[in-house]
């Protein structure tokens, strides 16, 4: 029974003793744009594609891929709802670990790539449709715009950017 005992001491011992010191990183902070920007981004990126003729919807998301901000545009295609969602988790979750900044760059990578044998399985909410714009502060990626419904992706990516480079000094 005492050498249960002892065992659990040190064992509570060590426990702390990781905790305290260097090896104490329990806690992990991130950032992400707040409510009112990110309603900002999404307004300005579906003002500008309507000024240019395109009904358009604008999500906004986080890391987690969670919807921080949406707006459909007057007229803009329901399918656009799901789409534009897509563009962003996609930018958002599959541009970090190389450092890319659009689903295009993963695209353009992804059809450079060699034939593989591999059965490609589909993810869930993963799209590479031109459109999801990595969104950057201090040159780590925070989240992500999804913009869709204009007649082209490069026409999504477009609004997007112009709504990014906006508020690109807030966003710091």
């Amino acid at each position: 029974m005492s050498r249960i005992s002892t065992a659990l001491q040190v064992l509570a011992f060590v426990s702390c003793a990781a905790a305290t010191g260097a090896g104490a990183q329990g806690l992990i902070t991130t950032q992400k744009l707040s409510a009112a920007l990110a309603n900002e981004l999404v307004g300005e990126s579906v003002a500008v594609c309507a000024q240019r003729g395109y009904q358009v919807v604008s999500v906004v998301v986080d890391l987690d891929g969670v919807r921080q901000a949406l707006l459909r545009g007057d007229g803009a295609p329901i399918h656009s709802m799901d789409n534009a969602y897509f563009k962003a988790y996609t930018a958002a979750s599959l541009t970090l670990s190389r450092k890319e900044e659009t689903t295009k760059a993963i695209a353009d990578r992804l059809a450079k790539a060699p034939p593989s044998t591999v059965p490609v399985t589909p993810l869930p909410n993963v799209t590479f449709a031109q459109g999801g714009v990595a969104i950057m502060a201090n040159g780590n990626i925070i989240g992500a715009i999804g913009v869709s419904g204009a007649p082209g992706g490069n026409l999504d990516e477009d609004c997007a950017r112009v709504a990014l480079a906006k508020i690109k000094d807030r966003v710091k």
